[in-house]
């Protein structure tokens, strides 16, 4: 596969990841017609890339499997100030506090959609400086029905003028023991890990082991040795 070949198969991606949000949220016939002509744009755009005829590259976008089934990813950043403060928003939806983030969307690495959302939300720019851990928010108390998994980021930041964007409505920066009491669910837990977090070295992963699981065997191959 080429380059551009490859090129146009992203392209292809992210308009299909622009067709399942807005088919996700759609409030009328009219944006749900918008969603599905753009999933068949995204199929004419994989034909073309791949010499698939039409009917085959649109079958993965049609019969309903173009919709995210593998959990959802989200960008969270941690940010200090000089005297050690955590950088909280206030989101303009519920009026809750917390890190700056949103779902990472197709095409930037989660590096650049963290430093994205922390413009958006908060006005700042910074660098990426780690990875504090990877969260998986059925076990951190998220409240969602979204199987949501969350990259959070400490950035560096060389300015702290932060105020708000379109989607908050206040910025503020708060003491480990004075956060604010109205926190988005789950995000008191993480904050509390990520500070912990700080003082080390070492990223967080949710603990998993398969010793003594059931495993699925669908996909093994089946022993007929009869021993």
């Amino acid at each position: 596969m080429t380059d551009k070949q490859q090129a146009l198969l992203q392209i292809a991606d992210e308009i299909r990841g622009e067709a399942s949000y807005l088919n996700n949220f759609a409030h009328n016939v009219h944006a749900i017609e918008r969603a599905h002509h753009l999933m068949e744009l995204a199929a004419q755009v994989v034909a073309l890339a791949s010499d698939k005829p039409i009917e085959v590259a649109r079958e993965g976008f049609t019969d309903g499997s173009w919709q995210h089934f593998s959990p959802v990813i989200a960008v969270e950043a941690i940010v200090l100030n000089e005297q050690g403060e955590l950088l909280l928003i206030q989101r303009s939806d519920s009026r809750r506090w917390a890190l700056p983030g949103g779902i990472a969307e197709i095409g930037p690495t989660f590096s650049e959609a963290v430093l994205r959302e922390l413009w958006e939300e908060a006005g700042l720019r910074g660098r990426v400086k780690r990875l504090l851990g990877v969260f998986d928010g059925r076990l951190w108390q998220t409240e969602s029905t979204w199987h949501l998994v969350y990259l959070i980021y400490q950035i560096e930041c060389r300015d702290f003028s932060a105020s708000p964007g379109s989607e908050t409505v206040g910025t503020g920066f708060f003491r480990r023991d004075n956060l604010p009491d109205e926190l988005h669910p789950g995000h008191e837990v993480r904050i509390q890990k990520c500070f912990q977090l700080l003082e080390g070295t070492e990223a967080h992963f949710d603990l998993a082991d398969s010793f003594d699981a059931d495993m699925p065997m669908f996909q093994r191959p089946t022993d007929d040795s009869g021993d």
